[in-house]
């Protein structure tokens, strides 16, 4: 089967699209031997993605491997004791494998996709709405406080303020350019903020006191202004470093102004207190199926141009998802 291979760790440039590539046997490593095997339709591609590619990723797997963290495909193959049979239309993480022709999904990480979504949406859904919501989950936010979120015009971020819609009072989005803004807006930011100006002071002048929660997908020296833009009794949300570097705090900042900083990773949470995966399934099935998401795609490569993807990544330069659409 077709599929593009990172052959070594060496970054996304190694990336090539391979029609030799062994079809997938028996079930994922992270799916307790239930094998799902999914005819991949779309592709989406994330910044984990991109760390695989340099071997920089906690969950990375050997080389060579496909690449591909999430796919929207038609269940082939489902064991007899799931929920899915073969035909349905579904999407899910892969964590790695989704760009090819063929896909092992992990069962407790697949959603069922309604008819009204097309593949592309499907690939732009399960991951960053799931890391949305559970971001969400753990600062405990609730209806009417304010929100702020960086790395507004990329994937986690779009995901984040489409949850947030109408929800969060207000909504603000940090971003790096025009471009993006539009993005942000588009996907309901309130307000909207230049990383390249003194943000945390427009959000207290914005807010009289700071924002209630910051998400923050992209880490780096940004960070201690994210402390300085929370209100007292805020939560910062540690969602990843897309920046490239991991900060630092001094917890007096914390101590001064009782705030909380949280991290947020998926899977350890479920491994700990199993349960809560059916639980933001069914949370993002529902919002799918009653039409209260619209994923936001800003690039859709065809398959023949599918090992460009990743580097439009690590470039910066992606808006919203990027995704491979297979003939």
């Amino acid at each position: 089967m077709r599929g593009v291979v990172i052959p070594a760790t060496t970054g996304p440039d190694a990336a090539m699209l391979r029609d030799d590539v062994p079809e997938p046997t028996g079930a994922h490593p992270w799916a307790e031997g239930e094998r799902l095997l999914v005819d991949v339709r779309a592709a989406g591609v994330n910044f984990p993605d991109v760390l695989q590619s340099k071997g920089l990723y906690q969950h990375g797997t050997e080389t060579p491997y496909v690449t591909g963290g999430e796919y929207a495909g038609v269940v082939l193959e489902a064991p007899e004791s799931s929920r899915f049979r073969p035909g349905d239309r579904v999407a899910g993480l892969s964590v790695w494998g989704a760009m090819a022709e063929r896909v092992l999904g992990i069962p407790r990480y697949t959603v069922r996709l309604p008819a009204h979504m097309d593949w592309a949406e499907g690939a732009a859904f399960f991951l960053n709405y799931a890391t949305a919501w559970f971001t969400l989950h753990r600062a405990g936010f609730t209806e009417g406080e304010s929100v702020l979120v960086h790395g507004a015009a990329g994937g986690v971020g779009t995901a984040t303020l489409d949850l947030l819609r109408g929800k969060a009072k207000p909504s603000i989005a940090v971003v790096s350019s025009d471009a993006k803004e539009e993005v942000a807006r588009a996907c309901g930011a309130d307000n909207v903020l230049r990383s390249t100006e003194p943000w945390a002071a427009r959000v207290r002048e914005l807010t009289g006191h700071g924002v209630a929660v910051v998400v923050d997908p992209v880490g780096g020296d940004r960070f201690v202004d994210s402390l300085r833009a929370l209100d007292v009794g805020g939560r910062l949300m540690v969602v990843g470093f897309a920046e490239g570097s991991i900060p630092e705090v001094k917890v007096n900042r914390l101590l001064l102004r009782n705030l909380s900083v949280l991290g947020v990773a998926l899977d350890p949470w479920e491994k700990r207190f199993p349960g809560y995966a059916p639980e933001l399934v069914a949370g993002l099935e529902a919002a799918a199926e009653e039409g209260r998401v619209r994923p936001f795609i800003g690039d859709r490569l065809p398959f023949d141009r599918a090992a460009e993807a990743l580097g439009i990544l690590d470039r910066r330069e992606a808006r919203g998802k990027v995704v491979v659409e297979f003939p």
